[in-house]
């Protein structure tokens, strides 16, 4: 592997409780999203940038993460786990890496699905303004949908003043993203952070802000052009849809499928090994890898787990058994 000058950190410890009924599985960050776990793709678009050195931060069912990815050789980076034993907080969080950061870092969420632009603009900028922090961001048209986030403050320069979280009145369209590039002075800032009285805890949006006021050089790259934060099976549903729409032409089918004669599929993401027994329609819905559909009634907007059935229509799931 070659050397970088930074490197990676996806934070996945999560328990993920809006998730049922995957929580209790399934880490969060292994969730499948067009048959490859969720957080492989935030490894691939590290090493695809030259970061082969990458931690993972672990919590909820990490050891399932470890036995995954091991030690990262098959996807040609290096991991490094570390262990996330309390959740305070994202900055709480990254702060436990600290004893294993060396250089800049480019640190991840490990539940938001990215559909990165040109991520290379965020090292230009860091380069150019000498570290400090560059935040990854998009235009957002929808203030609700940056209420979920935060907002940031642009001074005439372009460097971002002002960090808020989940603003209620956000000035302008400009939504930050869970992607962020930091050198090691965001440890100091976290050391110095406040918890908050929304949610009682460490945000990193604070330390951003902490960052700004030591006159840490913060600036904004646009180069997301679609994120889901996967909190709910919808969330989850949608990021399968969203992947396979982006690629038409590659098999949203897995190995060993077999499909009842008469089933009909469209835009489905099937697992591997799976078997439909009747003559359904399986309509925008995901399959779980080893699962035996035994339903006789069609299937939209669905996730089929091998005991379950989720209806997606609604961001509060109904489960029902797969049968």
């Amino acid at each position: 592997m070659t050397s970088s000058p930074y490197i990676g950190a996806v934070l996945a410890g999560g328990k993920g409780t809006r998730m049922e009924p995957f929580s209790q599985r399934f880490p969060k960050p292994l969730l499948p999203v067009f048959n490859k776990p969720l957080i492989q793709y935030q490894i691939e678009l590290m090493r695809d940038l030259g970061i082969t050195d990458i931690l993972l931060l672990i919590g909820h069912k990490g050891f399932e993460i470890a036995r995954v990815f091991g030690d990262g050789s098959s996807l040609g980076v290096r991991i490094r786990y570390v262990e996330q034993t309390q959740t305070l907080g994202i900055a709480h969080a990254v702060g436990r890496l600290e004893p294993h950061a060396d250089r800049p870092m480019l640190l991840f969420l490990g539940d938001i699905f990215f559909v990165p632009g040109d991520l290379r603009e965020m090292f230009r900028r860091f380069e150019a303004q000498g570290g400090g922090a560059v935040l990854a961001a998009k235009h957002e048209p929808d203030p609700k949908a940056i209420a979920k986030n935060f907002a940031m403050v642009f001074d005439e320069a372009g460097r971002v003043r002002r960090v808020i979280e989940k603003p209620r009145h956000p000035p302008n369209d400009v939504k930050g993203v869970g992607l962020y590039l930091f050198d090691l002075s965001v440890f100091d800032a976290i050391r110095r952070t406040p918890r908050t009285a929304m949610r009682d805890e460490y945000e990193i949006t604070e330390t951003i802000q902490v960052m700004i006021d030591d006159g840490q050089p913060v600036s904004a790259a646009l180069c997301i052009e679609d994120d889901i934060n996967v909190t709910t099976p919808r969330d989850l549903l949608r990021c399968n849809l969203l992947e396979a729409a982006r690629h038409p032409d590659a098999a949203a089918r897995g190995r060993d499928l077999s499909l009842a004669e008469g089933a009909q599929l469209d835009r489905a993401v099937i697992g591997h090994h799976v078997s439909v027994q009747h003559p359904i329609a399986i309509r925008r819905s995901m399959i779980f890898d080893n699962t035996v559909v035994g339903t006789t009634s069609d299937l939209e907007d669905c996730i089929v787990l091998p005991d379950c059935i989720v209806d997606c229509k609604h961001d509060t799931a109904n489960v029902r058994e797969n049968k």
